[in-house]
């Protein structure tokens, strides 16, 4: 790789640092530094992410007192919600030029950070210095509500299901193949961290409720709301349509969407306008998106593209 930059790459082990590192191996501008692990340390990173070449490039131990010896432009932190603040307060302090992405929560809610949703906030991600990537389910659940958020007469109620890799590699009943086999697991049905995530950057109340299934990636949010004003289905989906023309990564169509056409991919699919006969101000659509890709990873790639100056698109199949 020639990359004119370089990331680190703190918490590879998980399944978005694979995704990453994927995406790091084949994009034109950047490469990696380090790809740190406290479990994997001095394992092939090929080992695991097949993608990367089988170059000899191992997983590294760092804590947050080593990184002043691993000068980088960008550092993303694919860390546990709770403890990026400590990386962050050593990284700004020995690289203050340095870019750094935090995939965790930890800073989604705070204005000193941009928040990277590129279809909302791209101008402000363009030379960040400091981005917040958004969660999965409240990614797809904004792009199913932006175009309708100023219209919304009351809390929209939001039905998640998520692929078993959004509940991570440390074991528990949410990502048991043996728990999930034939079954449908709902959690957190109030106050999740997403939920709060949606209400705050919407600056509406959302009602969400998360479940997992027993497939291994891939999200789908049906999405129903309550309009200030009758509507049709042909109408929204000439709303939506309209906001989301010049996105290459999202799909609108009149149809219902489903997660295997993203798994895999970097796109959303949004679709299945519905109105209610009896109530046309009520409605209901579908998003689906790849919550390790689009929910993440690529996110986050399409974000350190924008940071640095780059195409949004670039090194993104």
């Amino acid at each position: 790789m020639s990359g004119s930059h370089s990331i680190n790459l703190i918490g590879g082990r998980g399944y978005t640092g694979s995704e990453l590192l994927r995406i790091i191996a084949g994009h034109p501008d950047f490469d990696l530094g380090i790809a740190s692990s406290s479990t994997t340390a001095g394992q092939s990173i090929h080992s695991a992410c097949a993608d990367w070449p089988d170059d000899g490039s191992t997983f590294t131990r760092l804590d947050p007192g080593g990184v002043s010896s691993f000068p980088a432009d960008a550092w993303v932190l694919a860390l546990p919600n709770g403890v990026a603040r400590q990386w962050v307060e050593r990284i700004r302090s020995e690289f203050p030029a340095a870019r750094i992405l935090d995939l965790s929560a930890d800073y989604r809610f705070d204005s000193d950070w941009t928040y990277g949703l590129p279809e909302r906030f791209r101008a402000q991600l363009r030379q960040a210095r400091q981005i917040a990537n958004p969660g999965c389910y409240a990614t797809g659940s904004q792009l199913g509500l932006l175009p309708l958020k100023d219209q919304l007469l009351s809390a929209p109620v939001i039905f998640g299901v998520s692929g078993y890799s959004g509940a991570g590699k440390t074991p528990s009943p949410k990502n048991d193949p043996d728990v999930l086999r034939d079954n449908l697991i709902p959690y957190s049905l109030s106050g999740h961290m997403h939920e709060k995530e949606i209400s705050h950057q919407l600056q509406t109340p959302v009602r969400f409720m998360p479940h997992v299934a027993e497939f291994f990636r891939g999200i789908s949010l049906t999405i129903s709301f309550e309009l200030d004003r009758a509507t049709s289905a042909d109408e929204l989906f000439m709303v939506f349509d309209k906001a989301y023309a010049g996105e290459n990564m999202i799909e609108v169509s009149r149809d219902i969407p489903q997660v295997r056409a993203v798994q895999g991919t970097p796109a959303v699919h949004i679709g299945g306008f519905t109105i209610d006969e009896r109530a046309p101000e009520h409605g209901s659509l579908v998003v689906v998106l790849d919550n390790l890709l689009k929910g993440a990873a690529s996110q986050a790639m399409q974000n350190l593209n924008l940071a640095f100056g780059l195409d949004e698109h670039t090194g993104i199949k």
